[in-house]
């Protein structure tokens, strides 16, 4: 899920065996009833503060973490809490199964899983007037009539037409891919993992345990972003959100700690290398870049433009990003589509080959896998349904799409509905493959092409939105075969999986627009000089216009270097690929590289230094970190995004912080 960097690494992983999951195999619920009330409360509950936390995370910087695991283990506790107070009171209660916990971290990932492909931070809010009006009024192709500003309404209705066709895009194929080619969608895995230790009795404890941690720096994140706020006055250099801790010199280039609960905790979930590759890229971009570049004002570009203007600095600054992130995008979608077509060409072989090895042993394993083969099959979803289903849903949305948007005809929608569950199978089997989903690289090719085929007279509008349709079915196409693979291990009902993914979409579908609209009231988002630059909404505008116009305007040399640094993307990726582990996993991700490009470098320090915790703590107690480490940066960015709700209500009744606490050099007046 990140507005184009999402990071799937699993966030815990603690052991259980074998005997422990099979005890818990007696008897398995009926696929109506691993769906409750209390699971749906429960869902609805953490869908509105993951919504929260991924619109933040969308309109600062662009990072999504994986927050699968950290749905699952808060379902878990409030589950457990709720049943335990009954208990107390004397009440009886209805046992909390594995299945029912699978149940609610679904429908939590389908609904927050809205709040990134929905286009809240990108394709969507690039239509707005302020995007329009930072780009410039007189930028060539950059027309006032292609300008759709955010309404609560016509969001909900375009998520509401457009998020569930993935759903019955590829349910059919759920056989096939989870047992026929035997894919293992890794996060998926991981959180089955971890779900099925809750429900044992050593899981429990541990449970208990990180819940406990996740509490403790939760309420510490939220007590600091509430004493933050008073010192952040009125205006965008107040606080320690401006705070210049590596000097005044630096702060100026943007590096300096600006003490974020929020990305410290992403830098704990991140792998090392996306955060050590997000602060080279703001080394580069920073510190060597831009400094170079503006020493050409004058030359290569008018010398005393504003800031954001794009025939000046600004302009490098976007078009370098999208190079890079381009570049990675090609590179990864021409990898995954090569080893699908290769693995779907030979996997026939290598299934005779496992299922001869497997028959030929007497094992628990094999037993707790008919188990599961079983369940998985047991409530089928019938072709007919699907097929339906996609089929009624593609013309309601082909007929409404254009009312929404009318330089998006009819025809280009059908169009897409029509090749859409192709590209949805091919970002399903890569994700379940490498774990990788490359929803937004989708996104951005319909983007093009239907830009360049409408042409100037509405195609901004038409490939932004187009970029919706595509991206909104590829994504939770993947986020369901992650969900039927969780559900495959955990014994719960595809069934269940596949109603739980379309309550937690309708859920996303109204939560997911009222909580961006409670940003929307409260802050000023996509200003430059504001904490929420919506940085992707500049990119996805700047992407349609140059599948309109070309490249005919961009600053001097401006085409060249992006040039170089996308040749330098694909070269970066094919050398992660082609060295042996022992020196890819030293080489860079251009993707995270390219985030601080167009945002600065502060977030990237934060990173650092959750990364830097992370690496001293696994050498301290390498056992309490791998089981900690996910519930303590949980809590972090938990306790910052529900700070935003009050801090939001705050700016709404227009009572501002009492102090501006700022810096200058001392020589100054």
């Amino acid at each position: 899920m990140g507005s184009e960097l999402e990071i799937t690494e699993p966030l815990l992983l603690p052991e259980y065996t074998a005997a422990d999951v099979h005890s818990q195999f007696e008897r398995i619920p009926e696929w109506k009833e691993q769906i409750t009330i209390r699971g749906l409360v429960a869902s609805a509950v953490l869908g509105v503060l993951f919504c929260v936390i991924t619109h933040k995370l969308n309109l600062t910087v662009g990072i999504i973490p994986s927050l699968n695991v950290a749905a699952g283990l808060l379902g878990f506790f409030l589950v457990k809490s709720w049943t335990g107070l009954l208990s107390r009171f004397g009440f009886q209660v209805q046992p909390f199964t594995r299945q029912e916990n699978t149940v609610i971290q679904t429908c939590v990932v389908a609904c927050y899983g809205l709040a990134f492909s929905g286009g809240f931070g990108s394709y969507l809010l690039s239509m707005d007037e302020k995007t329009y009006k930072l780009i410039g009024e007189g930028y060539p192709g950059n027309r006032p009539e292609d300008i759709k500003n955010p309404g609560l309404l016509w969001m909900m209705g375009f998520i509401f037409v457009v998020s569930f066709l993935g759903l019955f895009s590829l349910a059919p194929l759920r056989k096939v891919m989870v047992l026929g080619y035997k894919l293992t969608y890794p996060s998926g895995t991981a959180t089955a993992m971890l779900i099925n230790s809750f429900h044992t009795s050593t899981g429990a404890e541990l449970a208990r345990k990180q819940v406990t941690c996740l509490g403790k720096y939760l309420s510490i994140s939220f007590c600091w972003s509430f004493f933050k706020w008073f010192f952040s006055g009125i205006g965008d250099s107040c606080g320690f959100d401006n705070f210049p801790s590596l000097g005044l010199m630096l702060y100026k280039n943007t590096f300096y700690f600006d003490f974020s609960p929020t990305y410290v905790g992403c830098g704990l979930i991140c792998p090392h290398l996306v955060n050590c590759s997000v602060l080279l890229g703001a080394i580069i971009s920073w510190g060597i870049l831009w400094p170079f570049i503006s020493q050409h004002a004058g030359d290569w570009y008018p010398a005393g433009l504003e800031s954001n203007d794009f025939k000046g600095l600004y302009g490098y600054k976007v078009f370098i990003a999208i190079a890079v992130i381009l570049g990675d995008g090609l590179y990864n979608l021409i990898k995954i589509v090569s080893v699908t077509i290769k693995e779907i060409c030979t996997k026939q072989e290598n299934l005779l080959i496992v299922r001869e090895a497997v028959d030929g042993s007497n094992s628990n394993l094999l037993a707790e896998q008919k188990k599961q083969d079983e369940v998985f099959l047991k409530d089928k979803i019938p072709f007919w349904f699907a097929a339906s289903g996609y089929v009624g849903l593609a013309a309601i949305s082909t007929a409404t799409m254009p009312v929404i948007f009318p330089p998006l005809k009819w025809y280009l929608v059908l169009c897409a509905y029509i090749i859409a569950p192709a590209l949805a199978f091919c970002n399903s089997y890569g994700c379940g493959l490498t774990d990788w989903s490359l929803a937004s690289t989708y996104g951005k090719i319909g983007l093009f092409i239907i830009a360049s085929l409408v042409g100037s007279d509405g195609g901004v509008i038409a490939g932004l939105a187009a970029c919706g349709v595509m991206m909104s079915i590829v994504s939770t196409a993947a986020d369901l075969m992650q969900d039927f693979k969780t559900g495959y291990l955990t014994l719960s009902s595809a069934k269940s999986m596949f109603v739980s993914q379309l309550l937690g979409t309708g859920m996303g579908c109204v939560i997911a627009p009222l909580t961006f609209w409670m940003y929307w009231s409260a802050f000023d988002i996509g200003s430059p000089d504001s904490p929420y630059k919506a940085p992707y909404a500049v990119i996805y505008r700047e992407m349609a216009i140059l599948g309109v116009q070309g490249f005919s305007e961009l600053p001097s040399h401006c085409l060249a270097i992006c040039c170089g640094f996308f040749a330098a993307a694909l070269a970066i990726n094919l050398l992660r690929d082609v060295t042996p582990k022992k020196i890819s996993q030293y080489i860079p991700i251009p993707m995270a590289m390219a985030i601080p490009f167009y945002i600065g470098a502060y977030f990237a320090i934060d990173m650092f230094i959750g990364t830097v915790i992370l690496f001293v703590w696994e050498r301290i107690n390498k056992k309490d970190a791998e089981d900690y480490a996910g519930a303590v940066a949980s809590g972090l960015i938990c306790g910052d995004g529900i700070w935003t709700i009050p801090s939001a209500i705050l700016s709404i009744l227009r009572i501002n912080p009492p102090i501006c606490m700022y810096f200058r050099p001392s020589g100054s007046s």
